[in-house]
């Protein structure tokens, strides 16, 4: 574990001399925070944008028709009450007097507009796949939205929520302007004031928001890819708050600093490296299995991620509802791992190396220490692995179009929803329908993933996604990593900060600053 401790050290000695020069405070107006970005949001449109920040800003411009809480439990949100008067039919009932940001009230042609705009293909998104369950959208008053679907499926008010979905205004209305690639309008706690892409998202506070207004009036979300600068941000205060994207010794240094605090909480956040089911090495099944073998996740987790982290075995995390962890875990063993590469026909050669493989991942400091940290690992079992590291709109490009061998990415929020399964494994689902980047194509799992979606019985629901997370395990198209901890570095005029175990930042409608 020398490899791993001199990366962390070294990672650690960059902050420490850079932050031998401390700045003053930033002065900013009064009721504004600053949150650092690692990168910018792809697209603020909620029927389109699925990385990390597009989802987390997305969860503060826009509300869905129901939403979960901090207990993962499905609660309310734009709709107050819903029904299920037969198998295939949902009825939701939503709240009066809601308006969008611009003014325009919230009806149930908003609804209507936001999901078909996604099934007739007038919004190119990932997320089409998601509703093709869908035969048809009624509104019989101004208030009442009737989804009846091709079939049944009890899984649907997991697709529309948040960050599945958001509700967004239906152009055409007297009054209204909605143009989300210049100006997103949605319901939210906040609205969207302006964006400098690579730089800057700002939005303030909606005080015409239905639920409870946050306490703060401004948040600029200032976009810096360094880990470093982040850290020096923050030590200066000309910065207020990061979330999830400092190095853990990093973290451990500011929580040393006077006016920083940390607030570490456990996450369902899930770090996992995908693998190119396509790819003439990675196609072959023992190939993936050792390779996770050959990861010593126990490892990176006590001297890289300094214990802010759990192994995963599973893309659900243990909290969520089908959830099974009986399936095989791919514990450390390099032996192991020879083994099978042996065995799919992978010989070392005369310099020990059997293949070598490129990990793509961005420029996020963690991720290429994650990939630093494989690097070492897999050369022990004859794997060289070449990295690179690409700035964020490239990569995901990249791995949408499947220009990959293996990247490392984190799902965030979606994957405690056990439909995640079908989202990234589904042979229907490969982009730009889905997320099944990897080109994963099992037929026995297709087969259980559609009767998982259509079973009405909870029991014998959650014994087909036992069976699914058996299948999912046994192939490894993705060696699940860790679920992080959220890890929210602020100063210590920022209080009240009490993340959702899925993440975001939700947390920024309820924290409290202390303003001198």
């Amino acid at each position: 574990m020398r490899g791993i401790a001199g990366l962390v050290l070294a990672a650690g000695v960059a902050l420490c001399l850079a932050g031998c020069s401390r700045g003053a405070a930033a002065t900013r107006r009064p009721g504004t925070v600053v949150v650092l970005l690692e990168n910018s949001p792809t697209n603020l449109d909620p029927r389109i944008g699925t990385d990390a920040n597009s989802e987390y800003l997305d969860g503060l411009i826009y509300d869905s028709l129901v939403r979960r809480n901090n207990q993962l439990k499905v609660v309310p949100d734009l709709a107050e009450s819903w029904q299920m008067p037969n198998p295939v039919t949902y009825v939701f009932h939503l709240r009066p007097r809601v308006r969008f940001q611009n003014g325009q009230p919230l009806t149930a042609a908003d609804v209507k507009y936001t999901f078909e705009s996604i099934m007739s293909g007038a919004v190119k998104t990932a997320k089409r796949g998601s509703y093709d369950i869908v035969r048809s959208i009624d509104t019989p008053n101004p208030l009442t939205v009737v989804f009846h679907l091709r079939r049944p499926y009890a899984l649907f008010l997991y697709d529309v929520m948040l960050p599945a979905i958001g509700i967004v205004p239906r152009p055409g209305t007297p009054g209204a302007r909605f143009n989300p690639a210049v100006h997103p309008i949605g319901t939210g706690p906040f609205r969207f004031v302006s964006e400098e892409p690579g730089e800057q998202v700002v939005l303030e506070r909606n005080p015409d928001y239905f639920g409870k207004p946050p306490n703060i009036q401004r948040v600029i979300f200032r976009v810096v890819p360094d880990a470093t600068t982040r850290a020096l941000e923050l030590r200066k205060g000309s910065a207020d708050i990061n979330l999830n994207s400092l190095t853990p010794d990093m973290v451990d240094a500011l929580a040393k600093t006077t006016g920083i605090r940390v607030t570490n909480q456990p996450g369902t956040i899930v770090q996992y490296v995908s693998f190119n089911c396509t790819d003439p090495i990675l196609r072959h099944r023992r190939v993936r299995q050792a390779l996770a073998y050959a990861t010593d996740r126990a490892q990176i987790i006590k001297y890289l991620l300094r214990g802010q982290a759990r192994i995963a075995y599973s893309l659900l995390p243990p909290g969520a509802w089908a959830y099974d962890g009986n399936v095989p875990h791919y514990n450390y063993d390099p032996a192991k791992a020879d083994r099978l590469l042996d065995e799919a026909g992978f010989k070392r050669g005369r310099n020990g190396i059997r293949f070598q493989l490129t990990l793509k991942t961005s420029t996020d400091e963690t991720s290429r220490l994650i990939g630093a940290v494989l690097q070492q690992q897999w050369r022990q079992v004859g794997v060289r692995l070449n990295l690179r590291s690409l700035e964020f709109g490239t990569f995901y490009a990249d791995i949408t179009q499947g220009s990959f061998q293996l990247y490392t990415l984190k799902w965030i929020g979606a994957n405690t929803d056990p439909d995640i399964f079908y989202y990234v494994f589904d042979s229907k689902e490969i982009p730009p329908t889905g997320a099944n980047r990897g080109r994963y194509r099992n037929p026995t799992l297709d087969r259980l993933l559609e009767e998982a979606r259509v079973e009405p019985d909870p029991a014998q629901q959650e014994q087909l996604y036992a069976q699914i997370q058996q299948i999912v395990a046994r192939d490894e198209p993705y060696l699940n990593l860790w679920y992080l901890d959220n890890v929210a570095v602020h100063r210590a005029r920022v209080e009240n900060v009490h993340i959702n175990p899925a993440g975001g930042f939700s947390f920024l409608t309820s924290i409290v600053l202390k303003d001198r």
